[in-house]
């Protein structure tokens, strides 16, 4: 079995959006290791991890992106298990997994707009980038739409180029990162600064794991939408332990000894700044491999939406160039300035649905049955739940605890209360019904597409 395009991945890739991926069509484990290598080799790491080196010392951050790198595995692992052995995406496999038909919409509809608020952001940094670099030749609006445009027809093509480009940028963005690293610290002590003291003020573990964790918690919610083209479990625990590792210890801690060596926070500035096209080309890189998947993500979960709210299936292709042109048209609106506020909040709303779906699948199995007996067919069950309220209920009381409770990891917080109320109202109701799992009215899984 190899790793070429079927007759499904054509310019207008549908991708399987709304069916399970064929055992022919899955892939080896290489595809979708470069497609989350290229999520967790983000600009947002060297943020983080150089927030990590400024409050910590070196040890202090190891500890702390030990601890929110496992409780990343941990979740990303059990997601992306449960998108492998059914062979849908997350927004998919949540109508069988504590949210019914119209939760999975309302989960879709948040994943739309906060992946496509993301693709805007990081287009409008990207443009910005460009439009300094050439002095204004290409300006902003105009940078704006080559990269966006560029992204769009990766994304659209589906899930085979955005491995391969990956597979080619991913490489170029590190062996970029190594030498901007070296550049910076070939003229200091190692040792020395593994010793130092932390230049800022002092962060505790917690907080620093917390940063770690919720950074990254929503692409392990979504870990679905790309394991389920994994052929076995065991793949999955590879992709994600590899990532990770290579993400959070390899970049991060090299962010963490570049701001003790500057004793600044603010590392990009100096490794980016040692050369005007080189910072230039690790920032569009970096937009590169990371944002055509924002796109791919919403595309998926767009056609979800527009599938359980008015029963016509779109292309995912075409979906794909509808939220990219709306992505673009958000960078030159000038999304940079005004989405930080609800981006802060989409990483509350987000992880909650993790713990709920793993509350569901793994230790409930309310449909694993029903899932199990049409894998084989690769068929949908006939039938799912119109709307589970005790879903609905984990979710907001995850959400809140996220939000208002300052202590220990907000995104692990949110996740643990969600699936233990969904887990324990659960059990009350099927005890309430005198039924072994309680189920709430079901409906068709879909309107006939048209």
């Amino acid at each position: 079995m190899n790793d070429t395009p079927t007759t499904k991945t054509q310019l207008l890739a549908d991708d399987f959006a709304l069916e399970r991926v064929p055992t022919q069509d899955r892939k080896p484990m290489r595809v979708v290791l470069w497609i989350e290598l290229g999520i967790v080799t983000a600009m947002s790491e060297f943020v983080v991890a150089s927030a990590l080196g400024y409050g910590m010392t070196f040890w202090e951050a190891f500890v702390a992106t030990c601890i929110g790198t496992g409780l990343l595995l941990a979740i990303s692992v059990l997601t992306g298990i449960a998108g492998t052995n059914e062979g849908l995406p997350s927004g998919l496999l949540a109508r069988w997994c504590g949210f019914g038909r119209y939760g999975s919409c309302l989960i879709s509809l948040v994943v739309v707009i906060g992946c496509t608020g993301w693709f805007g952001v990081q287009n409008a940094i990207c443009a910005v980038a460009i439009s300094r670099a050439t002095h204004g030749f290409l300006n902003f609006t105009v940078a704006s739409a080559l990269t966006g445009g560029i992204l769009i027809i990766i994304a659209t093509l589906g899930i085979h180029w955005i491995s391969k480009t990956a597979s080619i940028v991913v490489p170029i963005f590190l062996a970029l990162v190594v030498y901007g690293t070296y550049d910076v610290l070939a003229s200091a002590s190692l040792s020395a600064i593994v010793r130092m003291p932390a230049p800022g003020p002092h962060l505790s573990i917690f907080t620093g794991a917390s940063m770690v964790a919720g950074g990254m918690m929503i692409g392990a919610v979504i870990a679905p939408d790309f394991t389920r083209y994994c052929r076995t479990r065991g793949d999955v625990f590879w992709v994600m332990f590899i990532s990770l590792v290579v993400g959070e210890f390899g970049l991060g801690m090299a962010s963490v000894l570049l701001s003790h060596a500057a004793r600044t926070n603010d590392v990009i500035s100096i490794l980016f700044g040692i050369a005007g096209w080189l910072g230039v080309t690790v920032v569009v890189l970096a937009t590169l491999k990371l944002n055509d998947l924002n796109l791919y993500a919403s595309s998926l979960h767009a056609a979800n939406a527009i599938q359980l709210v008015f029963g016509y299936r779109i292309n995912r292709g075409i979906l794909t160039i509808a939220v990219g042109i709306a992505g673009v048209l958000a960078s030159v609106l000038g999304i940079l300035d005004h989405i930080v506020g609800f981006l802060v909040l989409l990483g509350v709303i987000v992880p909650p649905i993790g713990g709920i779906v793993i509350a569901d699948y793994f230790i409930l199995r309310r449909d694993r049955t029903a899932l199990e007996e049409t894998r084989e067919s690769l068929k949908l069950p006939a039938t799912c739940e119109s709307m589970n309220p005790v879903g609905l209920l984990a979710w907001i009381a995850g959400i809140a605890v996220g939000y208002f409770w300052n202590w220990g990891i907000a995104a692990l917080n949110s996740i643990v209360v969600a699936g233990v109320c969904y887990f324990l109202l659960m059990k009350l109701a099927a005890v309430l019904a005198k039924q072994p799992n309680k189920h709430f009215q079901t409906a068709p899984t879909a309107s006939s597409a048209r």
